[in-house]
This record gives C-alpha cells, structure tokens and sequence, in this order.
C-alpha cells in the first residue's frame, strides 16, 4: 500500500464553523495521519500523511469542509512522506 503525504491551506470562512473537529474525525475515519490547525489570517492549515486513497479523500473533503464552511480557495502540497504522523490531531 503506498503512502504518501499533502499540506493544505484552505481559505475562506473556515474558522468558527468545526472545520477542525470535523477534520480530524474525517482523518480518524479513513485511518490518515496528521494535524490540522487555524492560523492567524482565517485559514486552516492542515496536513495529511497515509495511505494514498485516505490522503486523496481528504484532500477532496477540503474542498468543501463541514456544512457550514463556505471554502473559497484550496492549496495542496505534495510532500514526501515522514513516517512520522500515526495520530490525527488538532494543533494550537
């Protein structure tokens, strides 16, 4: 099973509307690990390492977060991966 790993940066409003819980229990339900956190400017910065069909989900999922996200924009970032992200998180 191959694995690989995405950062992404979604913008829009995406803070205050459970996009991180709701990602992280996506995460957990596809068996991905990773972090997702808010960052200063609005956005959600988020990343995904695991199984390549579990990272493309959520990645995908991105593009339209919990029900009342309103994502006006999604950057992905393929990365190599570490090996190092078993868990799903939120972050601070």
């Amino acid at each position: 099973m191959e694995h690989t790993r995405a950062r992404v940066l979604v913008t829009g409003s995406v803070q205050g509307v459970n996009f991180r819980a709701a990602c992280r229990d996506q995460a957990r339900t596809v068996k991905v690990g990773g972090w997702v956190k808010n960052l200063p400017d609005g956005s959600v910065e988020a990343v995904f390492e695991g199984p390549q069909a579990g990272v493309q989900r959520m990645v995908s999922w991105c593009y339209s977060g919990p029900i009342y996200a309103h994502v006006d924009h999604v950057e992905v970032e393929w990365q190599t991966t570490t090996n190092k992200e078993f868990t799903f998180d939120i972050v601070w």
